[in-house]
């Protein structure tokens, strides 16, 4: 009713249609509409929105359950568990975010927002780029526990085509170079250049540390002969498309997910890219990462002869734990977490010497 009032205000102080809906940020065929009604038409119209039925309808106990449970749940999240868990066909995102908004005044379960905003970043060619993150999550399994989980996300700069995969415990370098294996093998090709978060990278306390400094991920690029573009942590201008596709497959995939088993788990992700990851149109590009990547695919590399990854599980190297918690390799200084030489000297003499995961 507040709506329809302004708009009649402004018709009446001499706005045009096209002025009243800019103004007010409302598509012109409902100012339209609104304005065509008279006062007491109106709250016909109101009185029929409230009793009319819905699609969504026959999905409300579920939808209602779903959101008590999970009150951060987002309206698209909801929309791919209907189609995941309900088979819903024929309705789309906009429709439920509708129908969970008004879920959610109803019955008084308030979202909790927690957006970040990224800066916009150049379009790049097809297959020239993509980029590569981490991510970790706690989640539940079946049985009431929790778990942690880690993942690996690879996304196409220009199409926005995902691939991600999970692990239950840090990525290893033979991990990081299989993930890379069948990411390049779901997009059907290689890019000229891959990007990678240097913080994640050379600091111990995350992703299990120096994974792309490493000698076998050294010899996987001399393999590929893709270039390797190091970026600072959290630097949406060199990879926030990755940035963002690590927290898409976070929030809409994982979160309030019952975990399993790890295989399961990997094989929702894959059905999830299919459905929903790749299918949904990206929200900058205003377009279907799937469709865009099937123009692209022909621009991408040819993938070269399997790399020999039983070569890399037995190869380690051991280097000391100084005082400050800082291991030395080939000139350079990596911090481990702190405390970490404490725990060394407590322990026997032969078990001082840090082992690196291959």
């Amino acid at each position: 009713m507040e709506l329809y009032y302004k708009m009649k205000d402004l018709e009446g102080k001499g706005f045009s249609q096209r002025q009243i809906s800019k103004k007010l940020r409302v598509g012109r065929n409902t100012v339209s509409s609104y304005l065509g009604m008279s006062s007491k038409q109106f709250i016909e119209y109101i009185h029929s929105l409230e009793t009319r039925p819905k699609k969504l309808d026959p999905y409300r106990e579920h939808i209602l359950g779903w959101l008590r449970e999970h009150p951060d749940l987002t309206g698209a999240q909801v929309h791919d568990w209907l189609i995941e868990r309900m088979e819903l066909k024929g309705v789309t995102q906009a429709t439920v975010r509708s129908y969970v908004k008004d879920i959610r005044e109803r019955y008084g379960i308030p979202k909790v927002k927690n957006q970040r905003v990224y800066a916009a970043v150049p379009e790049f060619q097809p297959g020239h780029q993509a980029q590569v993150d981490f991510g970790q999550l706690k989640v539940l399994t079946v049985d009431g526990k929790e778990r942690k989980l880690y993942c690996i996300v690879f996304i196409l700069s220009h199409s926005r085509f995902k691939y991600a995969e999970w692990l239950d415990r840090p990525f290893r370098t033979v991990d990081m170079i299989r993930a890379h294996e069948n990411a390049f093998h779901y997009f059907g090709g290689m890019p000229e250049e891959m990007v990678y978060d240097q913080d994640a990278i050379l600091a111990v306390s995350e992703n299990a540390g120096d994974l792309i400094l490493t000698s076998e991920f050294a010899r996987y690029r001399e393999h590929c002969s893709f270039i390797v573009h190091l970026c600072r942590r959290s630097d949406p201008e060199s990879k926030g498309r990755v940035e963002q596709a690590v927290k898409y497959v976070k929030n809409n995939f994982a979160k309030n997910r019952l975990f399993e088993d790890l295989a399961a788990w990997n094989e929702s992700t894959l059905r999830w890219l299919a459905r929903t990851g790749n299918h949904n149109v990206h929200h900058n590009t205003k377009k279907r990462p799937a469709e865009v990547h099937a123009l692209e695919k022909p621009h991408l590399r040819k993938i070269p002869s399997e790399f020999p990854l039983g070569n890399l599980t037995d190869t380690s190297i051991t280097r000391t734990i100084h005082k400050d918690n800082v291991i030395r390799f080939s000139g350079n200084r990596y911090s481990v977490p702190a405390g970490t030489f404490g725990a060394m000297e407590r322990m026997s003499p032969t078990s001082k010497r840090r082992r690196e995961p291959s």
